[in-house]
């Protein structure tokens, strides 16, 4: 009959709407599984965060700045500074009678006219020898003259003075520094065999006096006892290591 229901017309709409319902989870479960293979597939990317700058410590203090090295600025040699001492004897460094590097003074006119002794006892002015001028080691000048003579023949004081300084030096071995009565003029004695007993800085000592004897210290050669004499007209400063030598010959073989 017409408008009847056969019986199971119910499950038509009933199966498709189940099969609705089965697409729709297919379809969520294949969107599922796509986005958890894509999650495997993808290394997951690490940022790193950037890194802090540090801050100035507020007490530190710039580097310096590195300056090229200057060379240190020699030290000039003190000017008239006496020769060192060696401790509990004299000094070692050789000293000469006159300041190097001065040219011989004039032969002053007092001087020549004070008849100085001969400072060796028993030699006389006609034997004197003129080595003033004779050239020595390392480019020096004599600008004194040698008197030969035995060893320990007695030493005598030209004139009455003053004795200055008893120094020992590399070159002039044993040595005597006399001052004239005006402290105008050094005596100088070198190459000692011994000085005279008693004799010391300070003393005062009479024209003719034995002050010592005749040797070979300093750098004398050993077979020739001789005495180094030297004469020098003294700095203002009056300094016994300095002066300005004079020639002892022609003021020796001047006298009587």
């Amino acid at each position: 009959m017409a408008g009847d229901k056969k019986p199971g017309s119910w499950k038509v709409p009933l199966a498709g709407f189940g099969g609705f319902i089965l697409g729709a989870a297919t379809v969520l479960l294949v969107v599922y599984l796509y986005g958890q293979i894509s999650g495997r597939l993808q290394p997951a990317r690490t940022v790193s965060p950037p890194t802090p700058m540090a801050a100035p410590s507020p007490l530190s203090s710039p580097s310096p700045i590195a300056k090229p090295p200057f060379p240190t600025p020699a030290v000039p040699p003190t000017q008239g500074a006496a020769p060192p001492e060696i401790p509990g004897s004299s000094p070692t460094a050789p000293v000469t009678e006159a300041t190097p590097g001065l040219p011989p003074a004039p032969l002053p006119a007092d001087l020549m006219a004070r008849d100085l002794l001969v400072p060796v006892q028993g030699v006389t002015r006609q034997s004197l020898q003129d080595t003033f001028k004779d050239a020595r080691s390392q480019g020096r000048v004599h600008d004194a003259i040698d008197i030969l003579a035995p060893r320990n023949t007695p030493i005598l004081a030209v004139e009455a003075g003053r004795i200055v300084k008893l120094f020992v030096s590399d070159k002039g071995g044993l040595t005597i520094y006399q001052f004239d009565p005006t402290s105008t003029y050094s005596y100088y004695y070198a190459h000692l065999e011994h000085y005279a007993p008693g004799l010391a800085e300070g003393n005062q000592v009479t024209r003719g006096q034995v002050i010592g004897y005749v040797g070979t210290s300093g750098n004398a050669p050993p077979d020739t006892p001789h005495l180094h004499f030297a004469i020098t007209l003294l700095p203002p400063q009056k300094n016994w290591w300095q002066g300005q030598p004079i020639n002892p010959y022609p003021i020796l073989r001047r006298g009587r």
